[in-house]
């Protein structure tokens, strides 16, 4: 019986890492390493444009005349194309975790370049990051098997993933329109709640276009459809709302804060759009389910302590500022997170 059980968690396990499951987890990796690096690059470039001009948190866009961010872009775009390929090949819930690897790099560069020190705890969060990755990558369900993209727009047109975009649609107009005037330079979550349920529905458009090229490069021409368009125009909207408020999110407060909140929720939407939409769960058994839960629980618990971790010290407890807005180099106080942190700087100094 323990043979045949063994035997049978190998089957599984080798029937999810498909060959597309590993492409598209090569693809996902590579996006991460760009992207990570990317958070680093923009957020020196705003910090220079802010010095210059309005700063973005004030609603400035100096930064699009910064090289500095331009290369940044750059670099995530690069990372995001790469994305953009692994969800041809892979389920969402298999691409969209791995996105905590992001959250590594750049903690660690931010660390490195922006002296935004990172906590023995938020090493032990980034530590937490990986084992979740792993564990999600090898309970993985397959792709969906899809022939044109009229079956992707079927898939959006079910009544169960319209009433999810209503809800996403809505609250995203209720923040932008009446939380963001209101609380944007004091309350990180509504800029990347803007960006988190946004980019769900960017996802979701983003796999039907990589199933489009995937399947239009077989020999099975998908551009004539206009399905096909009407995605690539919510792709366009999406991406460029999820841009100027992670912009915003990015000026106004600490990095290290930022990228792992932005990615918790971002993947949380994603997974429930996906789940929703493609109906990834309907194709594993219970317990890979449960351990799908687990590793993304347990990538929730790093990004946690890497969050708590940034505005914390040795000897000294966190910060109760999350909500403050940053403006460290301009005001010479740090008005935001990661006060304790410069503060200690300041007072080691001579």
């Amino acid at each position: 019986m323990a043979t045949s059980s063994s035997s049978s968690s190998t089957s599984s396990w080798r029937e999810g890492m498909s060959s597309d499951n590993i492409k598209g987890l090569c693809l996902a990796l590579s996006s991460s390493f760009f992207i990570g690096a990317s958070f680093i690059v923009k957020k020196k470039g705003l910090k220079k444009a802010g010095a210059s001009g309005i700063r973005a948190g004030s609603g400035g866009y100096s930064y699009l005349y910064e090289p500095l961010w331009w290369v940044g872009m750059i670099t995530m775009i690069v990372g995001e194309i790469a994305n953009f390929a692994a969800y041809a090949f892979a389920p969402a819930i298999l691409v969209t975790p791995l996105g905590a690897l992001s959250i590594i790099i750049s903690a660690a560069l931010a660390h490195i370049i922006l002296r935004e020190r990172l906590h023995i705890f938020g090493i032990l969060g980034c530590v937490l990051c990986v084992v979740g990755s792993t564990t999600i990558v090898l309970h993985a369900p397959q792709e969906r098997e899809i022939e044109s993209v009229s079956e992707v727009w079927d898939l959006a047109m079910e009544p169960a993933f319209l009433f999810y975009a209503a809800l996403v649609i809505t609250a995203t107009f209720i923040l932008i329109f009446h939380f963001i005037p209101l609380y944007g330079q004091t309350h990180i979550m509504v800029y990347i709640g803007v960006c988190s349920l946004v980019g769900s529905l960017t996802v979701m458009s983003v796999k039907a276009l990589g199933i489009v090229i995937k399947l239009t490069l077989s020999g099975m021409n998908q551009l004539i459809y206009p399905q096909t368009w009407a995605f690539t125009l919510v792709v366009i909207v999406c991406v460029l709302t999820q841009m100027n408020y992670l912009n915003k999110a990015l000026d106004t407060f600490n990095t290290a804060v930022v990228s792992p909140i932005y990615y918790v929720m971002f993947t949380t939407f994603t997974i429930v759009a996906s789940v929703i939409m493609f109906k990834d769960w309907d194709r594993q058994s219970p317990t890979q389910v449960i351990t799908e839960i687990c590793g993304f629980v347990t990538i929730l618990s790093g990004t946690f302590l890497l969050h708590k971790t940034k505005d914390m010290a040795d000897g000294l407890q966190p910060s109760l500022s999350v909500r403050l807005p940053k403006h460290s180099e301009e005001d010479g106080f740090d008005g935001g997170e990661g006060i304790p942190l410069r503060r200690q700087e300041a007072m080691r100094s001579p």
